[in-house]
This record gives C-alpha cells, structure tokens and sequence, in this order.
C-alpha cells in the first residue's frame, strides 16, 4: 500500500516537471508580420520656373535620406533543430518609429514547458553540442514563447546591441535546453 502511494506521488510529481501532455497540443500564433519596405519618398525634380532658394533648399532636402516608409529587415536567419524538431524563419524588424521587433516566421516547433525566446551571444552549434550552447553565454531574454506554430513578435529593448546579440534561441528554461536556434546575419 505504501508502495502504491509513493508511486503515484511520483507519478504526478513528474507529471508537473515534465507536462508530457504539452507534446500532444499545439498552440498556433498568428500576429501580423510587417513585409520589409524601402524609402519611398521621392523629391520632385527642379523645374526652370523654381525659384533659386527653392532649389538649393531642395538640393538640401535630397541630400538628406528620408526615413524608410515602412518596416525594415535588420537581420535574418532559418531556425535549425536541436532538442526538438523545428523550423521556420527569424527577421530583425526596426519599425519607422525606431523600435525594433524579433519576428518569428513560420514557426514549427514542439510544445514545451517555460520555453522562451532568447537573443544571444553565443554561436549557433549544430547537433547535439548545439543543444547547451546558449546557457555559456551571455543573453536577452524577449519573454516566454507564445505558442509552438505560427507567426510571432517580441519587443527587442532599445539598449540591446545586435552586433553582439547574433543569435536566436528557443530556450527550454526548466530543461536548460535549446529547442532551436538561429544565426542573424
């Protein structure tokens, strides 16, 4: 009897460490992925009736680069595996107003417990070495995943350095474990 009661507190003991039901529901995201746009402004060109002030102020004004229209792709990358099977694409956004978004195109990963996306330091690392790599190294956490397919946006602080931050990694905080990763070129 003793034995059936210790069985069954570690039964559900590791059934709330491991949520084995998590690999058998899926959580689908569907935020909307700005498309890349360039700078669409245009200057019209002097005519012979432009007055000569008017025409130096808008030699002035083409000299200076108008701020894109739209969204612009900073960085890019393709997740690869590592614990788990996934997929999918990684853009670098930086919006008009300056604020840059970590998107998640595509997505295909399992369902975990406390996963989340980090931006790191480290390399990303093919196989099984690839699966501990990012705890070594120093990283920006963007919040927990919100679910395991689909497209998805994360705030990237303002005071985060991309040049040092060149990895994407879906991090399994319980398990100290990579999902999967992707190098932003």
């Amino acid at each position: 009897m003793l034995g059936a009661g210790a069985a069954a507190i570690v039964l559900i003991v590791a059934g709330l460490l491991f949520q084995p039901w998590l690999l058998f529901v899926d959580v689908r995201v569907a935020d909307a992925i700005p498309a890349p746009q360039g700078s669409t402004t245009a200057t019209s060109a002097p005519t012979a009736t432009t007055a000569p002030v008017e025409m130096a102020a808008m030699a002035t004004d083409a000299a200076t680069p108008a701020p894109p229209a739209g969204p612009v792709d900073l960085l890019s990358g393709s997740l690869i595996s590592h614990e788990h099977e996934t997929s999918g694409a990684v853009r670098v956004i930086e919006n008009p107003d300056g604020t840059r978004q970590l998107a998640l195109v595509g997505l295909s990963t399992s369902n975990g417990p406390d996963v989340h996306v980090w931006l790191s330091a480290g390399p990303v690392v093919e196989g099984r070495d690839g699966w501990y790599t990012a705890a070594d190294h120093a990283h920006v956490d963007l919040g927990p995943l919100r679910g395991n397919l689909g497209d998805q946006l994360y705030d990237i602080p303002a005071d985060v350095d991309l040049s040092v931050f060149r990895t994407v990694d879906l991090w399994c905080e319980r398990f100290a474990v990579s999902f999967g990763a992707a190098a932003l070129s």
